[in-house]
Parts: C-alpha cells; sequence; structure tokens
C-alpha cells in the first residue's frame, strides 16, 4: 500500500472534486481513495479537521465510506466547527475512546428513553411536570444512579458506558437528562457548578436545579446556595447561569484526564482537546 503523502496537484485536484453532487464523481473518488490507502487517509483527515466548513463534511463522508476514520480527528473536527450539539458531540468524544462505538445504537437506546417518557406525558404538563416524569423514567424505570462507588472510574465520563451500566459522574449524567429532555422539546441547560453539575430549568417565573446524579432531586435556587456553602463555596448567582456547551466538553476532557491515570496514550489525546477548545475559542473570538 502506498503510504506516501499525496502531491501537491493530486491534493488540489481531489479537493475540487470532494463536494462534487455527480454520483458517477463520488463513485470514482472513492475507487481512487480505495487505491491510494494510507496516503488518502492522511490526506482526508486533514480536510476533515480544516476550519473549511464546506468540504469538511464531505471528508469526513469518504472517511466513513472508507471505513478508515480516525475518532479522534473527527471529535477535533467538531470542537472546530464550533456547532457544539451536545448528543452528537457527547457520542463522538465517546467513540474517540472507542473507535468501534455503535453511535447508531447509543441514538436508538435515547430515542427508547425518549419515548417512553413522551408516552407517560399527559397533556398540558408544566416543565417541572415533565421533569418529574423523566425521574420516573430514568432513576425508576431505567435505573440510572450516580457512580458513588466508584466515582474515578474513566467509564463514568463517557456516555456510551454510563448507557450500558447505567450510571455516571454528575456531568454524565446531566448530559444524558438533557440530551432526553431536547427529544422532548424540553429545553433545559447545564449548570456547571464548583464540585457539581446539575440541569437548570428556566421556563417558570423562578428557575428550578434538577440533580441527575442524585436521582432527580429537584432544588431550588437558596437549596443550591446552601449546597455550595456546605462545601467551603461561596455563592454567587453567576452559579445558577447556563453554561456553555464548549466548558461542559472541555470539563468533560478533564475528567477524562484526571481519570486515565493508567492511560498515558488516551489521557494525552484529551489534552490535545481542551487545548484546541481553547485554541478554537481564542481564534473566533471578537
Amino acid at each position: 500500500m502506498d503510504t506516501e503523502k499525496l502531491n501537491q496537484g493530486q491534493c488540489d485536484s481531489f479537493k475540487s472534486l470532494l463536494d462534487d453532487p455527480s454520483p458517477a464523481v463520488r463513485d470514482a473518488l472513492l475507487e481512487k481513495f480505495v487505491e491510494l490507502g494510507d496516503s488518502a487517509r492522511q490526506f482526508l483527515i486533514e480536510i476533515a479537521c480544516d476550519p473549511n466548513r464546506i468540504l469538511a463534511p464531505h471528508a469526513q463522508h469518504f472517511l466513513r465510506e472508507l471505513k478508515l476514520s480516525d475518532p479522534g480527528a473527527e471529535f477535533i473536527a467538531f470542537i472546530r466547527s464550533m456547532n457544539y450539539e451536545l448528543e452528537s458531540g457527547i457520542l463522538l468524544l465517546a467513540r474517540a475512546v472507542n473507535p468501534t462505538l455503535k453511535i447508531a445504537a447509543c441514538r436508538r437506546e435515547l430515542g427508547a428513553i425518549a419515548a417512553r417518557c413522551a408516552e407517560l406525558t399527559v397533556e398540558p404538563s408544566s416543565p417541572r411536570e415533565r421533569c418529574r416524569i423523566i425521574n420516573r423514567v430514568l432513576f425508576h424505570e431505567w435505573a440510572f444512579r450516580g457512580n458513588v462507588e466508584d466515582y474515578n472510574d474513566p467509564r463514568n465520563s463517557l456516555i456510551d458506558q454510563v448507557l450500558a451500566r447505567r450510571k455516571g459522574l454528575p456531568i454524565t449524567m446531566s448530559i444524558l437528562y438533557v440530551i432526553i429532555a431536547e427529544r422532548l422539546e424540553l429545553e433545559l441547560q447545564l449548570v456547571g457548578m464548583p464540585s457539581h453539575v446539575m440541569v437548570g430549568c428556566y421556563l417558570e417565573e423562578l428557575p428550578f436545579f434538577i440533580d441527575p446524579f442524585d436521582r432527580g432531586i429537584m432544588r431550588e435556587p437558596e437549596e443550591i446556595f446552601d449546597y455550595l456553602r456546605e462545601r467551603r463555596i461561596e455563592p454567587e448567582f453567576h452559579h445558577l447561569a447556563p453554561t456553555p456547551a464548549r466548558e461542559i466538553f472541555s470539563r468533560c476532557c478533564l475528567n477524562l484526564i484526571n481519570h486515565s491515570h493508567t492511560d498515558p496514550v488516551h489521557a494525552k489525546m484529551f489534552a490535545s482537546f481542551v487545548e484546541e477548545f481553547a485554541a478554537t475559542y481564542e481564534r473566533n473570538s471578537p
């Protein structure tokens, strides 16, 4: 197999054809990429991670067709896209660790949970009532819970493992909760406070908060402040504000770094993700 890097003429030629909609052209390109092997893989990964958002999805398509996709590069491309859709991002992060992960199977499990919630919902229902339905399904019927016994297990930070083992960290349990709510068209927010992550609902006159790590217990703002005081943290109003998705994903990666002491290869990869989130934010800040 040819492993040499493509020359500039080849690169320019392939770039000009990557977004061609003709099935005949795309089939011919795929055949050529198969012939070129690893050199095609390197070319496509570079395009997939390039800030050029027009060509990146097409490169990702051919990588999938070739079954040569680099999950780490895919997550880097996700970071650079700045389109931080929660469900896709957390699944791509899990696949960076487990390249054989079947994302479609995870989505089916999420869909089944959301469908059960929808089945139990009687309209009209208030946001708080709808959250109670999610609590019933997640924490009673599906038996999800926070992993207090083995908090530092890296699997707690990976959504596929959370779905399989029915337990996780505050951040992944909260992400799961918000994903289910999104599928039900209920707008909830992730709230990353010091030492903990919860879910915030800002759809009623006063906000309330859900702690998925503690089986969905609902808390009022003053209870959150009491929670922080108990941990010797001086509460401030910004602790109740939604946290940007970029910060949530970075926090997931930091958790994985901290919990991957025996896996330096993956720890290095997670560190590169954190650096890329910071660099991408810096490049695109006004």
